[in-house]
């Protein structure tokens, strides 16, 4: 059961509106990383999960970003609210301004229609909080570029609180992730092929303008260790790579012919 009550998570206060940065906003609302993306997430996970503690946390979240959105709202209609009857205010986003009236509707910035491919949900529960994780830290990085595209101090107040509450949620989901007491590796029930899942295969070779090749200092650790691909790669004669059921690693038949690099 929901229940709303008549006042803001943050009090939202604009002193200049400004329509195009309202437009801006509406990634917020209704694009990839917003507030709807996030609360639809997080309670379906949450409505799906069998975990009780965890359950609890995702429904606590996803309720939260509810609350997100309509903040979010509340600061994007302040901005908005002089294309309403100025011609000129209109024609900065004509979309925004004769499609949903100068108010809101469920669109990003640039007049595409939400979605529920947006959602990220796996049905596994570590997977699922590896997702929100990302989320988390999406949304926090666009709220911080919205921060630098105003000079407004009310609208900048408002994308703080928000901003900082998507570290809350990393910091939450993070921490159910951990004590779950999983290895960061093991994901699902079957067991990924021996050798060939400690194969880093250095794909990217080679000097010119866009680079030159160089592998990471952080390249052996979690027990990678480097294979020249696809130089040094072997298939058995029939086009696969040569990796057997019982350990993987290269075979030595038929050297694979490959292009230029």
């Amino acid at each position: 059961m929901y229940h709303h009550i008549k006042q803001l998570m943050y009090d939202v206060h604009v002193g200049e509106p400004d329509v195009r940065f309202g437009t801006m906003l509406l990634e917020q609302f209704g694009g990839a990383n917003g507030e709807l993306a996030a609360a639809m997430q997080y309670t379906i996970q949450g409505w799906s999960c069998d975990d009780p503690e965890r359950k609890d946390l995702l429904l606590d979240i996803g309720t939260e970003e509810i609350s997100h959105l309509e903040v979010v709202g509340a600061l994007i209609r302040m901005h908005l609210k002089p294309m309403k009857k100025n011609l000129s205010r209109a024609e900065e986003d004509p979309i925004v301004a004769v499609t949903g009236g100068g108010g809101l509707n469920l669109f990003n910035s640039v007049g595409n229609p939400w979605t529920a491919s947006y959602l990220k949900i796996a049905g596994e529960l570590d997977v699922d909080l590896r997702n929100n994780i990302a989320a988390e830290a999406r949304a926090k990085i666009t709220y911080e570029r919205l921060i630098h595209l105003t000079d407004d101090q009310g609208s900048k107040d408002a994308l703080q609180f928000l901003m900082t509450r998507e570290i809350t949620h990393m910091k939450a989901f993070s921490a159910a992730l951990d004590s779950l007491g999983k290895d960061p590796f093991s994901i699902g029930q079957l067991a990924p092929t021996p050798g060939l899942v400690n194969e880093y295969y250095n794909d990217s070779t080679g000097e010119g303008a866009i680079g030159k090749d160089g592998l990471g200092s952080w390249i052996g650790q979690n027990g990678l260790h480097v294979v020249e691909w696809p130089k040094n790669l072997e298939t058995n004669g029939n086009g696969t790579n040569g990796h057997n059921k019982n350990g993987g690693g290269l075979r030595t038949t038929k050297t694979a012919k490959t292009g230029a690099r």
